[in-house]
């Protein structure tokens, strides 16, 4: 007997020692293939990539400079910076008076346009210059007796931008342009200024901006009112630092939310990444319904949750990640998931030959045969999808051991060959998720207009990536805020083809011709107002023209003798 109960025992230290065992194989897969999808997150090719920094928790630690940004208030400046370098540019140039006469017998020369020479030679020209106005001042005539009449009268000083800058509209617009629509670094321009002879301090270009800030809030204004009767938008967020200390905050990180609709892309920054940020941008909604595209975050299934007249649309390119993610940490699941993602393409195929056919105009109902036969074929291979995905998730396990060929269909692994814990785990992780998403997946059967994924909010948030990478954020709340506001106004403004340097000169100059204040009317701003004449007008590069490459010396005489 004792024999026997010391048997038991070491029977059952054997099997909870064998036990121990296989769940430490089994954790050591599930952590091999979290290493594996991390290596590849940080190694791998992919559109956004975070270079290695320290936390926010780690950034808290550091004790706050008490030392303002930039330049001290009362800290005496440089003054006036000359400018002896520049050349002087005037409009006209034509030859000296001794040159229009001849220079044996006096007479002049008489003008034949129809001999006139053309030479054409391309050129960039960038330089930086200054534009010299010249008022010719007028005299009363001394017979003149008004009391009215002034002793002195001159033509009215060129309209500035900016009270008392010496800088016009268009060393601005190459600002805007330079570093909201191209992502360069100011101070990167303000080199290439400095090379050319211009040289600017970073305060001066910053100070300009704040002071530039308040023109464009009209135009924010009317692009949210615009966006918000509109029915479909794509949503998506990105990291944007903000390097402000804020009480309650850790850390410099904000959000930059975008939502794009048919006519407008619209941008906000904001430090939280909550469900408050979109809830209040759609706050002010006008259509009863609207669809959502987005991907799977939690602030966009709470804002469906309390807002009914919303419906999101989830983005099929999100689950095809999940298949390939998980086909790259588990090899065994490579197969199953090559399987699914050659599925996924398939349901683009489809839908892409039923939009072929689709009359926007007409209900589903009433459309061509073709796009019904199409239609058909689509909804029959999301119902293969949806079938195979709940019988997996019924089992509970994924482990392919009865011979039923439908069972093995889900999965492509070798005869005979059985799923570990972990990737049967992972398997039915993704197809849970999968289920759990499938009425926003399917949306776009029943609603043509909306696209299976969310490229075109990924497409408008690249820009602003780009200039995070190069100039790593915003320097200020005020700075962060008009980021926003240009982004927006820059990507709508490409949404419709109009050229952004054409358009922002105008509206500069119409800013400055009131002086320093927005347009009394936006209207001929805002390209939803435009007739098609200025539309097709604002669509060409500005007409602008390369100053002449030296006006000090008259032009030399050509002898044609």
């Amino acid at each position: 007997m004792e024999l026997n109960c010391r048997a038991k025992y070491w029977e059952a230290q054997h099997a909870r020692v064998k036990a121990q065992l296989e769940e430490a194989k089994q954790e050591i897969l599930l952590r091999d293939a979290k290493i594996k999808d991390l290596q590849n997150r940080v190694f791998g090719k992919r559109s956004e990539k975070a270079p290695a920094a320290k936390s926010e928790k780690d950034d808290s630690t550091r004790a706050p400079c008490k030392r303002n940004r930039g330049q001290q208030p009362n800290s005496c400046g440089h003054g006036r910076t000359q400018r002896p370098d520049l050349p002087v540019v005037h409009d006209e140039i034509d030859l000296s008076e001794d040159d229009k006469s001849c220079p044996q017998c006096g007479l002049p020369h008489l003008r034949n346009r129809a001999l006139d020479e053309h030479s054409d030679v391309i050129e960039v020209a960038v330089s930086a210059h200054i534009r010299r106005y010249t008022r010719p001042a007028y005299t009363r005539n001394p017979g003149c007796t008004c009391e009215k009449s002034r002793a002195v009268v001159t033509a009215s000083p060129p309209p500035r931008l900016i009270a008392r800058s010496p800088y016009g509209v268009g060393f601005w617009v190459e600002v805007i342009l330079g570093k909201f629509r191209y992502a360069q670094p100011t101070h990167r321009y303000l080199q290439d200024l400095q090379d050319q002879g211009l040289v600017i301090s970073p305060g001066t270009v910053a100070g300009g901006l704040q002071a530039l800030a308040p023109l464009f809030e009209p135009i924010l204004e009317a692009w949210y009112c615009r966006q918000m009767s509109e029915k479909l938008f794509h949503n998506d967020e990105t990291r944007w630092e903000v390097f402000v200390p804020i009480e309650g905050k850790v850390g410099t990180r904000w959000y930059l939310w975008v939502t794009r609709s048919p006519s407008v892309v619209f941008y906000c920054i904001d430090p939280s990444r909550s469900a408050a940020v979109p809830g209040a941008h759609f706050a002010g909604l006008h259509s009863g319904r609207v669809i959502i595209v987005c991907d799977r975050y939690s602030a966009y299934k709470k804002l469906a949750r309390l807002a009914a007249n919303i419906v999101l649309a989830f983005c099929w390119a999100h689950v095809r990640r999940d298949y390939l993610d998980a086909g790259r940490g588990f090899a065994e699941l490579e197969g199953w998931a090559l399987q699914w993602k050659e599925r996924i393409g398939a349901l683009y195929h489809l839908n892409g030959l039923r939009l072929e056919h689709w009359d926007p105009e007409r209900p589903l109902a009433e459309q061509s045969a073709a796009f019904k036969q199409h239609h058909e074929a689509l909804k029959q291979a999301l119902q293969l999808m949806h079938d195979e995905a709940s019988r997996v998730v019924a089992l509970g396990t994924a482990g392919r051991q009865s011979g039923d060929p439908a069972d093995r269909q889900g999965q492509q692994s070798a005869p005979g060959t059985e799923l570990s814990k972990s990737a049967q785990t992972k398997r039915k992780q993704v197809l849970q998720s999968l289920l759990e998403h499938w009425s926003g997946l399917t949306v776009f059967v029943e609603h043509p207009e909306v696209p299976m994924d969310n490229n075109a909010a990924e497409r408008s948030i690249r820009h602003p990536v780009t200039g995070r990478k190069n100039y790593y954020g915003s320097g200020s709340i005020w700075s962060a805020e008009l980021a926003a506001t240009l982004f927006s106004i820059l990507q709508t403004l490409a949404l419709w083809g109009i050229n952004p340097r054409h358009w922002l000169t105008l509206y500069l100059q119409a800013c400055a011709e009131n002086g320093g204040q927005a347009p009394r009317s936006i209207e001929p701003f805002l390209p939803w107002s435009m007739d098609e004449t200025r539309r097709a007008e604002l669509i060409r590069p500005y007409p602008s023209h390369a100053p002449p490459a030296s006006s000090r010396e008259p032009a030399p005489v050509h002898d044609r003798s």
